[in-house]
């Protein structure tokens, strides 16, 4: 890993981590057990530690974003803690194919926070386009940075293809990933007081949207809560520890709480999502509620 151009404290970090030793699978295996079974905080350390050459690996494919590396290594290493946090040996891979995952995503978060004063649309496709545009354009030939913000006609069709998105949408962020964000104070001519802020739609929903909101959400959850006495005991439990909870617990958790396997745990989860949503649809009359995440939020 190289670290040209790269200031001398974070050249001395990258070569501290590398300090820290790759772990096998079995020593994985054996802190993960330790952490999720006994919350091992040294366990969650050497866990972590063993993995920061992944999480500056993966940072530094998202220098080209005029962001300080050091603050994508940072959030990268928010979402190695959050991978340590929430991973489950019952998931069958190893920790660095799950942590990838979050390290990527807090990653991108953080840079699409920090792209722009006004924040683009962020749903999967609008990510993917905003993160895959450079390399299409690439791929195709197609010029980069303020100077074109002007795709070829013919490459639009190609790139929305490629990408799976509308046309419209590829121009759109064409637009704004090659441009520069600028003072929301500029005026909008130089004859005129009117600046470009007092163009910008507010997009606080209404009040009669909130309130139909919170109706909506209320109506949800008294649902929910008359579907959880449809359970029994113990997966009302289990699925509060499951889903309810700030931290929830893992499979082996539940299953040293219950004398049961990790693999029953999951099953009994399982079956208890399905009554849950077979008694919600019952009691709202209709399939309003479509997982128990989101009749819970």
């Amino acid at each position: 890993m190289s670290s040209n151009a790269i200031d001398p404290e974070l050249s001395r970090y990258l070569r501290t981590i590398q300090a820290y030793p790759l772990l096998t699978a079995e020593a994985e295996a054996e802190l993960v057990a330790q952490w999720c079974g006994q919350h091992d905080i040294t366990a969650a350390h050497r866990l972590v530690t063993s993995h920061l050459r992944l999480v500056a690996k993966i940072a530094l494919g998202y220098r080209g974003y005029g962001l300080a590396l050091a603050d994508l290594i940072s959030e990268g290493q928010l979402g190695m803690l959050k991978a340590v946090t929430r991973f489950e040996p019952a998931h069958g891979s190893r920790l660095a194919t799950y942590a990838a995952w979050w390290i990527r995503a807090a990653i991108q978060e953080y840079v699409l926070r920090s792209w722009s004063l006004v924040r683009m649309d962020t749903t999967a496709a609008h990510k993917k386009l905003f993160f895959k545009l450079r390399a299409v354009k690439a791929r195709l030939g197609a010029a980069d940075g303020p100077e074109a913000r002007d795709l070829p006609v013919d490459l639009v069709p190609r790139i929305a293809q490629a990408l799976n998105v509308h046309e419209r949408d590829v121009v759109r962020m064409n637009g704004w990933v090659s441009g520069r964000d600028h003072s929301l104070n500029t005026p909008l001519r130089e004859d005129s007081d009117d600046e470009w802020q007092d163009r910008l739609v507010d997009q606080a929903a209404s009040q009669e949207t909130a309130l139909a909101e919170r109706e909506e959400l209320g109506r949800r959850r008294a649902v929910l809560r008359h579907a959880m006495q449809t359970l029994g005991e113990r997966e009302r439990d289990i699925l509060s520890a499951r889903h309810l909870r700030e931290r929830p617990l893992t499979l082996q958790e539940l299953g040293a709480r219950y004398g049961i396997s990790a693999e029953r745990v999951r099953q009994v989860e399982m079956r208890a999502v399905e009554k849950l949503r077979h008694a919600a649809r019952s009691l709202a009359g209709r399939p309003a509620i479509g997982s128990f995440g989101a009749a819970a939020a």
